[in-house]
């Protein structure tokens, strides 16, 4: 095996072994983060019913008014925009709990984040 198929192996079992513990459900939907080279996705799932409540990526016209006015375009500070915006959409959904799924991501870095960004706006977990 190679390097990079090892590495995404061992992610997606460290993902599996995080998912074992955590289920989301209506009133604490699971916040679910992936993170690929150069773009992230945030969502909101509600494992009971088996649907998204609320979805925000790097990418799409909503996101490029929002990071329009930054001065500083790299990937931290578009991390934290994502999960501010998170935040503000699961507000007016009425979710205000959540359950932090890292997908086996470390948390550090952009995944760190977006969770505190998510967090000062508002939402707990």
């Amino acid at each position: 095996m190679n390097g990079s198929k090892s590495s995404s192996l061992s992610r997606h079992r460290r993902a599996a072994r995080v998912r074992k513990k955590i289920f989301g459900t209506t009133e604490r939907p699971r916040l679910c983060v992936r993170r690929s080279l150069n773009h992230i996705y945030a969502q909101l799932v509600d494992d009971a019913k088996g649907t998204t409540i609320v979805q925000v990526g790097s990418v799409g016209k909503e996101f490029s008014a929002r990071i329009a006015g930054l001065e500083a375009k790299n990937k931290s500070a578009i991390s934290k925009v994502v999960g501010e915006l998170l935040a503000e959409k699961a507000r007016e959904k009425g979710v205000e709990k959540v359950v932090f799924d890292r997908k086996g991501y470390l948390y550090h870095g952009r995944v760190k984040i977006l969770a505190d960004a998510a967090r000062s706006k508002g939402l707990v977990f």
